[in-house]
């Protein structure tokens, strides 16, 4: 979805595909409330597709990317490194970025020095999505290696999950892309496939909400504490 390691473009929004945002509709969205401050890492637009999920006057909603775009909050920032002083959100989002990301182990620390204690950590990976280099694609994560990431990171995980909530009614899936994806004139034809009993393709992606343990902040990754 973005170009990050994660990069806005403009038809960023034409990627994201449904079950990213099913995902967050269902399990994530009922943390965010107006009153807290959340960092977007990678918003595929502007407003950012989760953005416009929660309810109009929700909360205050900053973004951060490697690129330079002045609409972005912080820009131009380090892949590893945030131009953020420690436990300065409530909420860290990143949907379809750690995939793009060279050392997630590294950036997921970053993440979590971000997060304020007990605030919470939300990350969104596509997992049967083709290769797609945006510049680079690097990682396909599963539950059991997120946990280990976000345990790793002093995240204790409260949500994690492999799943797809598109296209119900069919009685078998293969994993792959979005059916939103496909050419208009094909999505007929893998529609009526479905009803017939074949296989339709859809989207598989795990997402992983974690809270921040109160043991104090962790270090930066690169053990270099952050203005």
């Amino acid at each position: 979805m973005q170009r990050p390691e994660h990069l806005p473009s403009e038809n960023n929004a034409a990627i994201m595909h449904a079950n990213c945002k099913l995902l967050f509709a269902r399990y994530a969205k009922p943390l965010f409330h107006a009153h807290l401050r959340v960092l977007e890492i990678g918003p595929d637009s502007f407003p950012s597709s989760y953005q416009q999920l929660v309810a109009n006057g929700g909360p205050a909603w900053h973004t951060l990317d490697i690129c330079a775009d002045e609409r972005l909050t912080y820009s131009g920032s380090e892949a590893h490194r945030f131009p953020i002083a420690d436990g300065s959100y409530d909420i860290v989002l990143a949907g379809s970025v750690i995939e793009h990301v060279r050392k997630p182990w590294l950036w997921i620390r970053e993440v979590g020095r971000v997060c304020k204690t007990g605030g919470h950590v939300v990350v969104i990976v596509p997992v049967s999505w083709p290769y797609h280099e945006a510049p680079l694609d690097c990682w396909r994560i599963y539950p059991a290696g997120m946990s280990a990431l976000l345990e790793d990171a002093g995240l204790a995980v409260v949500e994690n999950r492999f799943e797809s909530l598109e296209t119900p009614g069919y009685t078998r899936y293969t994993p792959g892309k979005s059916l939103d994806c496909h050419a208009r004139s094909l999505r007929w034809f893998y529609s009526l496939a479905g009803r017939l009993g074949f296989p339709v393709e859809r989207a598989y992606d795990t997402i992983a909400i974690a809270r921040k343990q109160g043991r104090g902040p962790l270090p930066p990754a690169n053990g270099v504490a952050a203005e």
